[in-house]
Order: structure tokens, then sequence, then C-alpha cells
């Protein structure tokens, strides 16, 4: 079976797949696993579940960018990578609908709850639909920080302001102007779906009269235009702790969507982005530095001063130390989350050539040069004596 987490898997279309591509796939996924064509079948009541989020991505260029660059993580909610949109399209929800208009006459069925803001009803584990003039959560909401490598490493505090949609003050989410209600819809009776049968089909699609809502405004809010929602800008305090690394999640609690009508908040999912340090890399919880030292330093042995993310450290080097030698510092590395100790530091020696030279300079490096012999550079001894037995081995082969 297909990864359900890879939705061009899913749909069995390469990633390279054009949109006709895809709205191809999906009509013949959905004609294979429809709720109303295997009854009684959960697992193809899921997978048509499945089907159906992974076209609604892949259908949607910005819903299927974002996948592409995040995976389905990346739009686990209405809003993409970096904060949040007013300007929420979900015309491409149509196209989803008029797809499974064809399959099945406009009709879409299963029971389960329905999701507030969905263009299209989600397939649930049966049974009734919920009370579409009940309470109704809010939905979790994704927001993506990028914060400075500094930040990650000694923790901070960052303000988020998110603009959220909450129920109306004015008339307390219904909708309905002061001093009046909401109406019972008629054509569905309050159900917010209308049944129709089809040879020995029985499809279920949203009452188009009142969408869904099972009720209907005759008197609309002046504040609110009759949506029963206002959009509102919150600021939300986050403390972020030492140690946290790209991909980091931390869940605020109540500090998503409002719900309506009385529904509980949905939550905020917050996704820490680190960006790079130009001083250190982390290597899981060890941090690496690159320290260079002057060639007489390598050679003679000294101390070299080492930054560290508690200050300064001295490390001291053996006479003939080499390029790219490793010291280990125990304890001066990056703190682990939650206060479970701290990593190691790595520094990195690289031995640096002079580039500019005085004359007096150029003398003292010429009569080094004329003073040293091999025994001052058993590497390059060692290599020459590699390089002879190989050419002694190509001689002897010719002969």
């Amino acid at each position: 079976m297909a990864d359900e987490t890879d939705y061009y898997a899913l749909l069995g279309v390469s990633k390279k797949a054009s949109a006709d591509d895809i709205k191809k796939a999906y009509r013949k996924f959905a004609m294979k696993y429809h709720p109303d064509r295997n009854p009684g079948d959960k697992k193809a009541e899921e997978m048509f579940k499945k089907g159906s989020e992974a076209y609604e991505v892949l259908s949607d260029p910005a819903k299927r960018q974002r996948y592409d660059q995040f995976g389905p993580e990346g739009v686990k909610s209405q809003f993409g990578p970096g904060g949040f949109d007013f300007d929420r399209d979900f015309t491409h929800g149509a196209d989803l609908n008029d797809i499974l208009s064809q399959l099945f006459n406009g009709a879409m069925g299963g029971g389960g709850r329905r999701r507030r803001g969905s263009i299209f009803d989600i397939f649930g584990g049966g049974g009734e639909a919920a009370d579409p003039n009940g309470p109704q959560d809010g939905n979790d909401l994704r927001y993506d920080l990028e914060i400075d490598f500094e930040e990650a490493l000694f923790g901070t505090t960052k303000e988020l302001e998110l603009p959220l949609e909450k129920d109306c003050p004015e008339c307390h989410g219904t909708g309905a102007a002061a001093g009046t209600s909401r109406e019972t819809c008629k054509q569905c009776g309050g159900s917010g779906y209308v049944v129709t049968r089809q040879g020995f089909f029985q499809m279920r699609q949203p009452c188009p009269v009142c969408r869904g809502a099972g009720s209907v405004v005759r008197s609309p809010c002046k504040a609110c235009g009759g949506a029963g929602r206002v959009k509102e800008r919150s600021t939300v305090s986050l403390r972020i702790p030492k140690g946290v690394e790209t991909g980091t999640r931390m869940r605020l609690a109540g500090h998503g969507e409002g719900g309506t009508r009385g529904g509980r908040p949905g939550d905020l999912h917050v996704v820490i982005h680190v960006r790079e340090s130009d001083l250190f890399e982390r290597q899981g919880d060890d941090l690496l530095v690159t320290v260079p030292v002057t060639p007489d330093t390598a050679a003679l042995g000294g101390d070299v001063e080492v930054p560290t993310p508690d200050g300064s450290a001295r490390i001291k080097l053996a006479p003939g130390t080499p390029d790219g030698k490793v010291f280990r510092l125990r304890g001066k590395g990056c703190p682990i989350v939650n206060g479970h100790g701290t990593g190691d530091l790595l520094a990195r020696i690289v031995v640096e050539i002079p580039s500019r030279l005085t004359s007096e300079q150029k003398r003292a490096l010429e009569d080094f040069r004329a003073a040293y012999d091999d025994r001052s550079y058993p590497v390059a001894r060692a290599f020459r004596d590699r390089v002879a037995t190989f050419l002694k081995a190509k001689s002897d082969l010719a002969r």
C-alpha cells in the first residue's frame, strides 16, 4: 500500500504530474474508495478521506508548493509557512466538489463530524452527523518562526502577532442582528444536509440553501455582515527554551482559531527554524568551531584562545600540531533542551598560510627552508616514499 503521508504516491502520480493528471488520478481513486461504493468498509472510507486530503493539497498551487517544501506538516493548517494569511482562498475545494459531483451526481455520502470552514465534508466513522447549529471547535493552526542562532542557543521570548477569526462580539457568533435569531433552514429541516437517491445509492450533500449550517440569517448583524465571525489580531508570548533546533515544535493550547457558538478554540503549533551561525556549526548537541592558527604556533606549540558559548577558553597546542586536529572541550557545547545537560565544543585547528610577507619575513622563511631536512616533515617524506614505490612498481611491470 502507498505511503499515506506521500500524497503523490497515494494518488499514483509523479511529483512532476500536471494538474490534469492529478485530477484524473483522483477521479479514479474516488471511484474506487468512495464510501457509497464500499458500504461498511472502514478501510475504504479512511482511504477516501486520505485521497481527498491529498487532492485538496495537490490541486492548489500554493498548498502544493508548501507540501513539496515542508511535507504534510506544511499544510496542516490553512496558513502557510512564515505566518498567517487573511485572504484564504478555498476555490480549489469547489473543484474537488465538481469531481465528486461528476462521479456521484453531486452527492457526497458518509456520516460523521463536519469540520467548520471546509468546502467539502470529511467522511467520519458513520452514525449521525454533528449538529450544525451546535458548538464547533476551532481549527488548530501552524506558525513557522525563524529565530537567530544565538536565540536558539541562549533562549528568548518572542511576541507572536496572530490574525485570528473569533465569534463576533455583537451577535455572539450567530450572525443575526440584535433582537433577532437564526432561523431553521426549511430546505433541510436544520440538519445541514439534503439526501438524494440514485439507484441503490443514497447520497448526502450540504444543503444548497444554508450551505450546511442548518439555519439561515434573515436579518444579518451589521458588525460582521451575518458571518458571525470577525478577524482580530491577538498577541501571544512564546518562551523559547535554550537549545532548540530547527524542527522543534511548541504547542500553545487554546491559542489557535476560535471556536463558534461556544466551541473550544484550537491550538497553535509553532515550528522553529534556526538561522545558521557565522561562528559555530551545530552537530546535534555539539558545536564545531574552526580556529585559525599561524604556522609557527602549530610548529612550536603554544596557547590558543577558543570561543565558546560561555566565553573564551584556552587550549594548549603541542609542538607539531597538524592542520585539522580537533580538540574536544567537554560541556562547552549547546544546552540540551529542558535542562538535561550540555553538549561538547569541537575546536578544529586550521593552519593559516600567510598571504602577505615583508622582505624580512621572506628572508627568514628562505633561511628556514635552507636549514630543514626530511626529519622536519615526516608526512611529506612518507608521501615521497609512497610515490617512489608506485613508480618502481610501474617500471618493473614494463620490463
